[in-house]
Formats: C-alpha cells, sequence, structure tokens
C-alpha cells in the first residue's frame, strides 16, 4: 500500500504553505533587521536596541515558529528533491548557524548595549546569516538535485 502525502493530492497546498512560509519569514528577518539596523545606527535612534528587542521578541519567535512548521511540512512533500539539493542543504546550515547565533552571541549583545563597533560587526553578522538563508532558499528552485 502507497502512503500519499496530502500535500501532493491538492494543487493548492503547497503554494498556500509556501506562502505562508516566505510570511513568517518575513516576520521574522524583519523585526531581527530592525534591531540590527538599530545597533548600526540606521534608524530608531530615540530606542535602544535592547528595547527595540524586547518588544520584537515575541514576533521574531511568532515568525520562526511558523518558518519551522511550515519548511517541515514542505519538505515533507517530496524529501528527496530536498535532502539532495546542494542549495537545500546551504538554507539549512545557515538557518541553524542564524538561530544559534541570534539567541547565543546577538542576544547577549544587544541586551548589553555593548560597544558600538561591536554591536556592528554582530549586527552585520546576523544580516549575513538571514541573507544567506534567504539565498539558499531563492536557489533551491535553480539548483538540480544530486549531490
Amino acid at each position: 500500500m502507497l502512503i500519499q502525502n496530502p500535500l501532493n493530492a491538492s494543487e493548492l497546498a503547497f503554494p498556500v504553505l509556501e506562502c505562508l512560509h516566505i510570511i513568517g519569514f518575513t516576520i521574522s528577518v524583519g523585526t531581527i533587521a530592525i534591531v540590527d539596523f538599530r545597533l548600526l545606527g540606521l534608524g530608531m535612534r530615540h530606542q535602544k536596541a535592547a528595547d527595540l528587542n524586547r518588544d520584537l521578541w515575541l514576533r521574531t519567535l511568532a515568525g520562526l515558529v511558523i518558518v519551522v512548521f511550515t519548511g517541515l511540512l514542505l519538505y515533507s512533500s517530496d524529501p528527496d528533491t530536498y535532502y539532495l539539493n546542494v542549495a537545500f542543504l546551504f538554507k539549512i546550515v545557515c538557518l541553524l548557524a542564524a538561530i544559534i547565533f541570534h539567541y547565543t552571541i546577538r542576544r547577549k549583545v544587544v541586551s548589553s548595549d555593548a560597544s558600538n563597533a561591536y554591536g556592528k560587526i554582530v549586527a552585520c553578522l546576523s544580516m549575513a546569516l538571514w541573507a544567506s538563508v534567504i539565498f539558499g532558499g531563492i536557489f533551491i528552485g535553480f539548483v538540480n538535485a544530486g549531490l
């Protein structure tokens, strides 16, 4: 007996999930970018980065939960296509690195009001990691499966 994934039974399931995935990612990366831009001194100068982070942490977490949940469902639609795709593997490595960096080093720097130079370095690294996740995701469709 062949088990079929319900996502593959509907023409709309995958595109709707992908839209939710992108919305979740936009929410999480958008809130992270607001704090990173503040660390760089490029906006929201009337607020401390720690205050912004405290105000946005729930939205960031909600976006990440949406991203992970929808990402797992998208992956389940055709696992072979994804785990053999170099762009997908790159995206996942960058996603894990970005999440770890976000909840360790970046969190410590943001909450401690670290020196201006150190804060800028951390903000740049944070944005580079999240941009790498985005580029990895974009290139999944353009890279053929096969290691």
